[in-house]
């Protein structure tokens, strides 16, 4: 067996390793992550969860993102956009997210940001840094799998020289995982090369 390699779980199907930790991680691995995301509000919304997610793991975000959705309208730009100082402190105080204060700061910033653009142009913004598929092998391993690419970083700074914080190379080709720019299950992963709705 290959360290890092795909495991089958419970029901036989290979999947990426990481996957078979939590039922959580199982469903997210099968029906979300990897699998193209448009639109301005929920890649919005990626973008936010993948910076609150810095510093920590990723299922600590996904079992409160019911929480984070509720708190933050849904996500939909306009309506972050608008929040007000009492809106900054009722996030500050609810359990249901996480309270990091410069991490709430910069999604209320980026949302008031992200509202003086055109409709689509994050969308457009970041789909624009998808990589050339056939220029990348399948990973066969964890190990083959990278933090930070040219285009993750200069997805990066697209984003920050737009007036973006808190979204550096690392948090960046996370987002691209997440979103489907990039197909990162590995080779022998049962999803990978699925398209949206496969």
């Amino acid at each position: 067996m290959t360290p890092g390699a795909a495991l089958a779980g419970p029901d036989g199907v290979p999947r990426c390793p990481w996957a078979l930790s939590t039922e959580d991680y199982v469903a997210y691995h099968d029906e979300e992550w990897g699998r193209p995301v448009h639109g301005d509000d929920a890649l919005f919304e990626r973008l936010s969860l993948e910076a609150f997610q810095s510093g920590l793991s990723w299922i600590t975000i996904l079992r409160r993102r019911p929480g984070f959705r509720a708190a933050f309208a849904g996500f939909r730009i306009a309506a972050v956009a608008a929040f007000t100082d009492e809106d900054r402190e009722r996030l500050l105080a609810d359990p249901g997210i996480i309270r990091n204060r410069a991490k709430i700061d910069a999604t209320l910033a980026n949302a008031r940001a992200l509202a003086e653009w055109s409709p689509g142009e994050l969308d457009a913004l970041v789909w624009s840094h998808a990589p050339d598929p056939a220029g990348r092998p399948a990973p066969r391993t964890l190990a083959d799998l990278p933090a930070v690419t040219p285009e993750s970083t200069a997805l990066a700074k697209a984003l920050k020289k737009r007036g973006l914080r808190f979204v550096g190379p690392t948090t960046a080709y996370a987002l691209m995982q997440a979103c489907g720019l990039v197909d990162d299950h590995l080779a022998d992963c049962a999803a990978r090369g699925r398209g949206p709705g496969a």
